[in-house]
């Protein structure tokens, strides 16, 4: 442990490890969460829940960059002529990241381990079967159903996104497709508004626990690691496209899985 507190203080270490997590994220136009969180318990040492919440605290650092950084592509009017599938995701979700961020703090940090494993192999799952899907323009449902859909899905993707500490993109991004039928540019951006609350929601919850703490005993480490993180999602967003993804996909999720064992097993 001594030696993982000791990496902790090497800011090139910190720095370098956050921009290739971030390389890796933006090579498939996300933040590159998911990776950071392992990370953050297997080579730095921090605890499930401490882990959690610096995971959080810099992925609110990358989003809310992120969202300005894709304006040009997505202008903000076209943002807001699509405010009915923000609100209805952020109806559960908010909720979800709440009840989610409350949950993660009562677990037994051994319990904890197991379901962050479990969620990491969730999102291999989807990086691999579900990234790009198809998108033939129309929604899943429509009406009454569709508004429930979207609440019950917005819930379940708040509460990973609080137990994760991640943005919830990878999830976001297919529902938005598949169930309100928008294409997958717009569903980038539409996953960045509905996060940017979503976080802070489940980040005010943490804000109540002695655990949150962590943030001011690591404010340092907390800088070097946004830095880097969003130093490689630039670079990753410049190279998107350059390994394809019939490549890139598996290995990250392979990457996870690896990852997720990792976790499973930590003491």
């Amino acid at each position: 442990m001594l030696v993982k507190v000791s990496i902790r203080q090497n800011r090139l270490a910190t720095i370098g490890s956050a921009a290739v997590i971030g390389v890796l994220g933006g090579l498939i136009g996300l933040g590159g969460v998911e990776f950071r969180l392992p990370l953050l318990i297997k080579t730095f040492g921090f605890a499930a829940l401490d882990a959690v919440i610096l995971n959080k605290a810099i992925s609110l650092v990358v989003v809310a960059s992120a969202l300005p950084f894709r304006a040009g592509s997505v202008p903000l009017d076209v943002l807001m002529s699509h405010w009915d599938v923000i609100l209805n995701l952020l109806a559960g979700s908010l909720l979800g990241a709440w009840i989610g961020a409350g949950w993660a703090i009562r677990l037994k940090t051994e319990n904890f381990y197991k379901i962050i494993a479990i969620l990491l192999l969730l999102i291999a799952g989807i990086l691999v079967f579900s990234h790009h899907p198809v998108n033939p323009g129309l929604p899943l449902f429509n009406g009454a159903l569709q508004l429930i859909a979207g609440i019950t899905a917005g819930f379940a993707i708040g509460v990973v996104a609080a137990f994760l500490g991640v943005a919830g993109g990878e999830l976001l991004i297919p529902t938005m497709i598949l169930l309100f039928g928008v294409d997958i540019k717009l569903a980038g951006s539409l996953s960045l508004a509905v996060s940017l609350p979503t976080m802070l929601t489940s980040f005010g919850r943490y804000s109540m626990d002695q655990s949150f703490a962590v943030l001011g005993q690591n404010r340092r480490f907390l800088l070097q690691m946004a830095a880097g993180s969003l130093l490689g999602v630039f670079l990753g967003g410049r190279l998107l496209g350059v390994i394809p993804e019939g490549v890139l996909l598996p290995l990250l999720a392979l990457i996870l899985l690896i990852s997720a064992i990792k976790v499973w097993r930590h003491p």
